[in-house]
């Protein structure tokens, strides 16, 4: 396969991951899909905005960048045609890295927020109950979150979304490093025919 055609095919599927990893940060701010009465208790990690910022926001520009790749138009430099192409694959490698950087910040956070369970209304004060995951094994726990409703299940599915979805969006971006190492050393099939 072309690197362009690899590298349009990357962006293509990072476009939706990054919608659905900015919706999953955004229903985290409604926990339990309820509007809370105050901003205090929605857990800390939804207020840095792993889903919105890291997975979302910065992972559009290399998928922009990616499908934009494979109608490159080949514009040559110092009279060299495949210059152009190879230039192009050079540096979407700079932008694939901004993508794992963008999905590693969505995963650390995503999780962070699942070892450290939600924050929620224990009967006294609304807090972190869970100690270092001990609620994932442990389903009776969830019993101690007594507000927002399903709480626990909220936050686990969502940030395990975050998590899953960041994960594959770093290593989609990974494959276009090395990708763009091929397209920068080789140039594309269309231009200088030595990858396909």
């Amino acid at each position: 396969m072309c690197t362009g055609g690899c590298a349009k095919c990357l962006g293509t599927t990072l476009i939706p991951l990054a919608v659905l990893c900015t919706l999953a940060n955004i229903l985290l701010f409604f926990p339990g899909g309820k509007v809370v009465e105050n901003n205090v208790h929605i857990t800390d990690e939804v207020w840095y905005f792993g889903g919105i910022l890291g997975s979302g926001v910065l992972m559009t520009f290399p998928a922009l960048v990616f499908l934009g790749l494979k109608n490159n138009d080949c514009c040559g430099c110092c009279g060299n045609e495949s210059c152009g192409k190879r230039f192009a694959m050079f540096s979407s490698i700079i932008f694939a890295a901004v993508g794992v950087l963008g999905a590693g910040y969505c995963f650390v956070l995503s999780a962070v927020a699942l070892n450290r369970g939600p924050k929620c209304y224990t009967g006294t004060q609304w807090t972190y109950p869970f100690q270092d995951g001990n609620y994932l094994a442990n389903h009776t726990l969830w019993n101690m979150c007594l507000s927002p409703e399903n709480i626990v299940p909220w936050n686990l599915t969502l940030f395990s979304l975050l998590l899953v979805m960041s994960g594959i969006q770093a290593v989609l971006c990974g494959i276009q490093v090395v990708n763009g190492l091929f397209g920068t050393i080789c140039g594309d099939c269309k231009c200088c025919g030595c990858c396909g």
